[in-house]
Formats: C-alpha cells, sequence, structure tokens
C-alpha cells in the first residue's frame, strides 16, 4: 500500500511538471526592489547607501558596495550602481526574445555576461553581487525549457522558492538557495569585485578581478517555472534573516489559491515592492532587543544580527508575451536612439530614419 502511494504521488508530481512546461513558452522577470540603511548606521556622518538593485525581464539582482572605502575618499555607491546598469544592459541584448520566440544566440553564460559588464564600467569601488539571469535558449529533447543562471560573488544571497501542496494548501518551498561566498568564514571579508587606484592599492591589476569573476564565481542553474519567486538580499538581509522566517513571510504575505489547477495571476508589482521593504524592515527589528526581556532575537551570526545597509529584490517568474516582445523593442529603439543622439556626429537622415521606426 505505501509503494501504490509513494507511486501515484511521484506520478502526480511528474503530471504536474509536464503541465508546467507543456506551453513551452518564453519567460520573463517581473519584480520589485527595497533599499534602507539600518538607521544607526545612516546617522553616521558623510554615509552613503552602497547598495544597489537591477529588476528587468531578464535579469535579477542586487550589488552590495564597500563602505569602508569611503575612507579613501571613494564614492562606495558607484562601482554597484554601474556594473548592475552594464549588466543589464548586457542582458536585454542578449537575453530577450524576439517575436518567434528566440534569442540572439550571442549568449554564452552568466559569467561572460558579468566579466563584460565589470570590462564597460570605469567607477573607482568594491562590491559584492548577485545576479539571476533567465535564459530562454535551453532545450531538452528539442522542446524550451527556460533556465535561470545565477553567478553570485560575495556574500549577497539568492532563493529561488516554488508552490508545492502542504496540509491541503499552495505553499511556497525553497527548491534553490546559494551560499555566501566569505574568505575564511568572516563576515567582513566576503570575496569582491573591485577597481582601485594607488590611494588603496598601488599594485593593483585589474586582470586579478576578472580572474575573480571567471574563476571565483558561484555559478548554479535551475529550471524556471511560471509562478516561481525569486529573493535576492545583500547580506543585511541573510545576517539577520534565517532563509526559513523568508520564507515564512512570504507565505504570510502571499495568499495563494487553496487548490492546484486555478488560473495563474501574476502578482502586482507594487505589492512585490512591499514584500521587499517587509522583508528589509524585518531584518532591522532583528538588531533591537525585547522590552520585555532585554534579550536580542537570534540571527544567523549571533544574537542582535547586524546593522547595515540593506537591499532586497524580489521577482516573479511569468510568460513572456507578444506584448511584452513588442514594447521591449521599443525600449531598445528608444535607447539605441538616446545613444546615437548623445554621442555626437549624428545627421539629420539618420534622426529621421530612427524616428520613423
Amino acid at each position: 500500500d505505501q509503494q501504490r502511494s509513494n507511486l501515484d504521488s511521484l506520478v502526480r508530481r511528474e503530471q504536474h511538471l509536464a503541465e508546467q512546461y507543456q506551453k513551452n513558452k518564453p519567460l520573463m522577470f517581473i519584480g520589485n526592489a527595497y533599499q534602507k540603511t539600518h538607521p544607526q548606521k545612516a546617522i553616521a556622518p558623510g554615509h552613503r547607501d552602497a547598495d544597489a538593485t537591477v529588476v528587468s525581464p531578464m535579469l535579477l539582482g542586487c550589488a552590495d558596495g564597500v563602505s569602508q572605502i569611503e575612507e579613501y575618499g571613494l564614492d562606495a555607491s558607484e562601482l554597484p550602481r554601474e556594473l548592475l546598469d552594464c549588466c543589464e544592459e548586457q542582458a536585454m541584448s542578449l537575453l530577450v526574445p524576439d517575436q518567434a520566440g528566440k534569442i540572439s544566440g550571442m549568449y554564452k553564460g552568466p559569467i561572460p555576461l558579468m566579466r563584460e559588464a565589470f570590462e564597460n564600467t570605469e567607477s573607482l569601488g568594491s562590491t559584492t553581487v548577485c545576479l539571476s539571469v533567465l535564459d530562454n535558449s535551453t532545450r531538452i529533447h528539442g522542446k524550451l525549457h527556460p533556465m535561470m543562471a545565477i553567478i553570485s560573488i560575495g556574500d549577497c544571497e539568492l532563493m529561488v522558492l516554488r508552490q508545492s501542496m502542504s496540509n491541503g494548501r499552495l505553499q511556497y518551498e525553497t527548491v534553490f538557495n546559494t551560499e555566501m561566498q566569505r574568505i575564511g568564514g568572516n563576515c567582513q571579508c566576503p570575496l569582491q569585485v573591485c577597481r582601485v587606484d594607488g590611494r588603496i592599492d598601488a599594485s593593483f591589476d585589474e586582470r586579478m578581478t576578472i580572474e575573480v569573476i571567471e574563476r571565483g564565481s558561484a555559478v548554479h542553474m535551475s529550471f524556471a517555472m511560471q509562478g516561481d519567486l525569486v529573493v535576492i538580499g545583500s547580506d543585511g538581509v541573510f545576517d539577520n534573516l534565517f532563509k526559513d522566517e523568508v520564507v515564512a513571510i512570504i507565505n504570510q504575505m502571499i495568499p495563494r489559491p487553496s487548490t492546484p489547477g486555478e488560473k495563474f495571476r501574476p502578482l502586482n508589482k507594487a505589492f512585490m515592492g512591499e514584500v521587499a521593504r517587509y522583508i528589509v524592515e524585518a531584518c532591522h527589528m532583528k538588531t533591537k532587543a525585547d522590552l520585555r526581556t532585554g534579550k536580542y532575537p537570534d540571527t544567523p551570526i549571533g544574537k542582535g544580527g547586524k546593522r547595515d545597509d540593506t537591499c532586497c529584490v524580489v521577482g516573479e517568474v511569468v510568460e513572456w508575451t507578444e506584448m511584452d516582445c513588442m514594447y521591449w523593442e521599443g525600449v531598445q529603439r528608444r535607447r539605441r536612439m538616446k545613444e546615437l543622439v548623445t554621442c555626437g556626429g549624428a545627421d539629420t537622415s539618420e534622426l529621421d530614419i530612427a524616428g520613423s521606426l
């Protein structure tokens, strides 16, 4: 009887997966982000929030700039922002499907994407970074199976959550998560992407950063399914919240139908921003002592956690539609038009042609 029950469960699970994949349609991300410096850190003279986030159809991510470099007169927020901007530009140029659902074929994986993005930056600084890249090129037995390519350098972390039946209800459960990369396990020494000058290291060679990207990146692949949630956070999130606490917040704030098979409805973008904000505020609450007992809450790095810049991205995997394709083709045209105008040398005929597209 137990074996029959196990077999029936397995068959149902395989059927569920087949139903999820049967459309074989390209997928995309929708999402939102929230970031806030811990109030006790924000009051420090001259402090700048060095976190940055990116939310776009083919890319979710966060970067956490190393604030200590500001002691040398550098802006710790510049490299994280510029790096994510360049990563987004790479992702949108290489990974946006055309109206037939196909991508350009030039995408070579998350490490080349990160390397080229870094090579296109100019800012000085140092940052950790974690990205989820949606790849709609993978085919299994001739059918499209979108994948998430996840790349992490340092101590930002990522979780992929998927719904499954639990106690008669659909609940989110963790199906994948990254681990922090810290040198010797020291929470103050994460692996980093950096570019510095003689104020910090007169012998700095940018080739060492390229080596960190190519050899030090933690890279993973995960199946992408419609309805999957991706949560990405700086160490300010995952040093203060246990992963099961993050899952509990998601299940508390995102109610889903009580039975499988109901029509999928994407989450509202603004609402996902509220979920990200709630996670950040929960992180900051972990640094406060209980008013009755005077004791600090438990966190992954010990009681009371860490007062830090804190950012969180919450994204959902949804179907890429023809309307999305037309919209983002328009966005790309406007970007190219802007570059043509701002770089100089554009003649009137070029502008007329671009405007007529």
